[in-house]
């Protein structure tokens, strides 16, 4: 919703005009876990001045991360801004509207758990320094078929491969009914094509501040999704599906601005980039290792970071070629950006920006340098040009990010308290879980033993 409001009770009768004359019928609330799953209540239209009074509670004690029993009574604070109608059809004519929402103790006072606030308290740094962090993900997602009972199984819609074309691309129909449902949504959809993998897709949207970006990722997952559903299709953002061929990343271009400028530009530089953000790179070079965990933080997100399918798991950055952590596209002026390409759609997006943008304020605030570029394809060096270039890598498993994120004061100071103890608590447990199976390729391998 981009018109302007003079005052908060003017917004309110904006939305009860939009809900009247749009024959609203119910209201989506909705949160995120600190996992990053969507949650979420629905309310008769009927309840709307409760709604807009922040008077709903629900159970905190039920979401992933949130409050032990004792302390389960929650309120949620609707974002007017995100005030939308969902944009497809009920069997009954009338229509839907969502609001993503804060979460409040009884108190009055934010919940610390809460990921959304966990975001708006680093914007909150961000802003006291006198900038704005602007982010535009790249998100890329994978479809399936079903079987006859409707689960998905790993059979490709298609045998297309990077930027082919219908009727090659058999998941074209599919990516246009996403981008009309988006664009319905208030998105700018930028482009829309197949990815390398077979069935594999990325459609990207404008850039637009950290929040109002992590509320359009938890938004973008939910419609693609949805709209697969919708063909008997099954659309996953698990970051490598299929053994053998490309995983799906999330790059971030990020770009800070301070009094409406783009501080990543500097005319006066060669290569027109500021000393901010060469600051920026340094910060997050330094701390990529402390918040991989946030960025990649599911297990299988370590089977899309290894070496042999231009992952980004060396932390190096470079303007030249793709193989460093970070990229810095060649645009300038008002498009300067740098490309952070190792984040994967499996993350909170709202703790994954939060994190990011700690480590790089920290490399402004202390001037930490950024190393030389890499301007040398790094997939074909060996490990002693590596260890000669200083370039180190990525942790290789949840297990080994999680250690570098109990390491770091920085990152946990980011996420919080709660956040950090419950958030590495459930990722510790994910890795027990998974290190303690054994897998079909044990058995393969060893089972003559």
């Amino acid at each position: 919703m981009n018109k302007a409001f003079t005052s908060r009770q003017e917004h309110i009768d904006y939305i009860k005009g939009i809900i009247k004359d749009r024959n609203v019928r119910f209201i989506v609330l909705q949160i995120s876990d600190i996992l990053g799953f969507a949650k979420s209540t629905t309310l008769p239209v009927n309840q709307i001045d409760k709604i807009l009074s922040n008077e709903i509670m629900f159970d905190g004690s039920s979401i992933d991360g949130f409050a032990r029993i004792e302390e389960s009574d929650m309120y949620l604070y609707p974002d007017l801004s995100t005030f939308t109608i969902l944009p497809w059809p009920t069997l009954n004519g009338y229509t839907v509207a969502r609001m993503i929402c804060d979460v409040y103790t009884p108190d009055g006072k934010p919940f610390e758990g809460c990921p959304r606030y966990v975001l708006k308290q680093a914007l909150k740094r961000a802003e006291e320094l006198g900038y704005t962090f602007y982010v535009g993900p790249e998100p890329e997602f994978y479809i399936f078929n079903l079987d006859e009972k409707g689960n998905p199984i790993l059979e490709n819609i298609d045998k297309a491969g990077y930027f082919d074309m219908a009727p090659m691309d058999k998941g074209e129909s599919v990516r246009e009914a996403i981008t009309i449902a988006l664009e319905n949504l208030g998105f700018e959809v930028e482009a829309s094509h197949h990815e390398c993998g077979p069935g594999q897709y990325e459609i990207d949207f404008k850039y637009a501040d950290a929040l109002t970006t992590a509320d359009n990722i938890i938004t973008f997952k939910y419609v693609v999704k949805k709209l697969a559903d919708d063909f008997g299709l099954f659309a996953t953002f698990m970051p490598k599906p299929v053994e053998g061929i490309a995983g799906s990343g999330m790059h971030l271009n990020m770009s800070l601005f301070k009094d409406g400028k783009n501080i990543f530009y500097d005319e006066s530089k060669e290569n027109k980039l500021s000393d901010e953000v060469m600051y920026f790179i340094g910060g997050i070079l330094k701390h990529a290792k402390n918040f991989t965990a946030v960025t990649n933080p599911i297990v299988n997100s370590y089977k899309r970071l290894v070496s042999g399918f231009e992952a980004p798991v060396n932390i190096a950055w470079s303007e030249k070629n793709r193989s460093p952590l970070i990229r810095i596209p060649a645009k300038r002026g008002l498009s300067t950006r740098i490309e952070l390409r190792s984040p994967d759609p499996s993350c909170n997006p709202y703790l994954a920006l939060a994190v990011v943008l700690t480590a790089g304020l920290d490399g402004i605030i202390n001037k930490i340098p950024a190393p030389e570029p890499i301007n040398k394809n790094i997939y074909e060096m060996d490990t002693e040009e590596k260890k000669q270039n200083h370039i180190e890598t990525l942790p290789r498993s949840l297990y080994e990010a999680l250690t570098e994120l109990s390491k770091s004061e920085l990152i946990k100071g980011a996420l919080g308290k709660h956040v950090t103890n419950k958030f590495i608590s459930a990722k510790m447990k994910e890795w027990q879980s998974y290190a303690s199976k054994v897998h079909r390729w044990e058995l393969e391998q060893y089972l003559r033993t």
